[in-house]
């Protein structure tokens, strides 16, 4: 996916994605302990829905967990769907969900 931003504090991250200056989708987490974060939330823009960016902004976030070695709870309701639907991201789901 074309330029997708990745900003990581102490407390949380966002990967996100701007065409025009204009912030267009995005995937935040927080912290919750040094190798677990909380996908606590996804958002595409209307003119985007329906060409599978909220799946390719959760790769990127499944990837930025698999190179961190990182556990993630899905609290954002996409996400939480999306790894109750495909085993293959089964290895990066905190068991305490």
């Amino acid at each position: 996916m074309k330029n997708i931003k990745h900003q990581d504090s102490k407390r949380g991250g966002v990967f996100y994605l701007e065409e025009d200056g204009q912030r267009v989708a995005e995937i935040t987490y927080q912290w919750r302990e040094a190798d677990t974060i909380v996908a606590d939330h996804t958002w595409v823009s209307h003119a985007l829905r329906g060409q599978g960016v909220a799946r390719k902004m959760l790769d990127i976030l499944v990837d930025f967990a698999r190179q961190k070695h990182l556990k993630i709870i899905p609290q954002c309701s996409y996400v939480h769907v999306m790894f109750k639907r495909d085993r293959n991201l089964a290895d990066v789901v905190a068991l305490a969900f």
